[in-house]
């Protein structure tokens, strides 16, 4: 019951993280806060008297028992700093949330690694994000990242295809964003957590997504960044990181792109260089489980297979003057392989080999 009301309590104008925590602190849990007096309240020094009259109109205009309602009809729980299933490395990092919302299953281990990186990723970063991602859920870890376009959403595809992933978002659990993520972020729900800070309904701000990336790094043991400038989210999260004493990754790239300066800084200054899952998960003493093997390829799928690459998308045209095949049999061949998971189409009709899975 405390937990819910120190769910409300996050609800109410003007109580954020930090305040929330200290009026937990001081008065010692969600049920005596929510009954404080005024006076109690001004003594405690946490809120000044103009906050404190608007916490307590804010207070009274919450129906606590309409909230437990409607959340559960969301099927959105709630956990607190307090509780014992609360993640342990992320409870004693700096401003750790005192409330979490969240759809889904908590991780049953320590396990975790974050995955981050830029938002207009390219195909190499996407594909190195996918592969990663794909062999440590394999590997039995849980992969953390916040939902993003780009890199984010590529490692939460590549964990779903082989085990559990988790998303920290900085909105309302209810809201869906970006929009175009709502099957993905349902997904997630079915195999992992959404999780976020902030109470449902709250919309996307700005300020919210770098204080989602403490507990992206929170809930990790290391942080992979794959592609990122050099003032960017992933590298907020990188320093995070550091500051919490996690272990740092990073993906080379390509030395003319924009995208890879921010992975080069970091591993020049001790980052570990990472080609692999391999190089992430020996640093833990985990064991690499087996790659996927997909259905054997027949000679038309096998030929197309060897035309496609992994950094760089062709155009149907392209790949039908570098075959002998009629362009009906190769968009035919090359829809056979997408439902496999083998091959992405982008935009304009161009394709490119999925890192992670392999053909016999």
């Amino acid at each position: 019951m405390d937990k819910l009301y120190q769910a409300a309590l996050r609800c109410v104008p003007g109580i954020g993280n930090t305040r929330l925590s200290a009026l937990i602190d001081y008065f010692g849990d969600g049920i005596t806060v929510w009954q404080a007096k005024h006076d109690d309240l001004i003594f405690s020094h946490i809120l000044d008297t103009e906050t404190c009259n608007k916490f307590i109109k804010g207070r009274e205009k919450i129906d606590i028992q309409y909230l437990s309602s409607h959340w559960n009809k969301l099927d959105i729980k709630i956990i607190t700093r307090g509780c014992d299933e609360y993640p342990d490395q992320l409870r004693n990092v700096y401003d750790a949330p005192q409330v979490l919302f969240y759809k889904g299953i908590l991780p049953d281990n320590r396990n975790l690694i974050a995955i981050v990186g830029a938002r207009k990723a390219s195909p190499y970063g996407k594909n190195a994000a996918r592969m990663i991602a794909g062999d440590l859920a394999r590997s039995g870890c849980w992969v953390v990242s916040g939902a993003a376009r780009g890199i984010d959403t590529a490692a939460h595809e590549g964990a779903l295809d082989a085990g559990y992933t988790i998303a920290v978002i900085g909105n309302g659990i209810n809201i869906n964003y970006p929009p175009e993520n709502a099957r993905l972020l349902s997904r997630i729900a079915a195999c992992g957590a959404v999780i976020s800070e902030y109470p449902p309904d709250t919309p996307p701000v700005p300020g919210h997504f770098p204080a989602r990336n403490r507990i992206i790094n929170g809930l990790s043991l290391g942080v992979v960044i794959i592609e990122a400038a050099e003032k960017s989210g992933a590298l907020i999260t990188a320093d995070y990181a550091l500051e919490e004493g996690r272990d740092v990754f990073a993906v080379p790239g390509s030395i003319f792109s924009e995208t890879s300066k921010g992975c080069h800084r970091l591993i020049k200054q001790g980052a570990k260089l990472v080609e692999n899952a391999s190089d992430i998960l020996e640093d833990y003493q985990i064991q690499l489980s087996s790659p996927l093997r997909a259905d054997t390829l027949n000679t038309e799928e096998e030929g197309v297979m060897q035309l496609l690459q992994y950094e760089t998308s062709l155009s149907l045209e392209e790949m039908a003057i570098k075959s002998t095949l009629a362009p009906t049999r190769l968009t035919y061949i090359l829809l056979q392989l997408e439902l496999r998971g083998l091959v992405a189409q982008q935009n304009g009709q161009r394709y490119i080999r999925i890192a992670g899975r392999k053909s016999e």
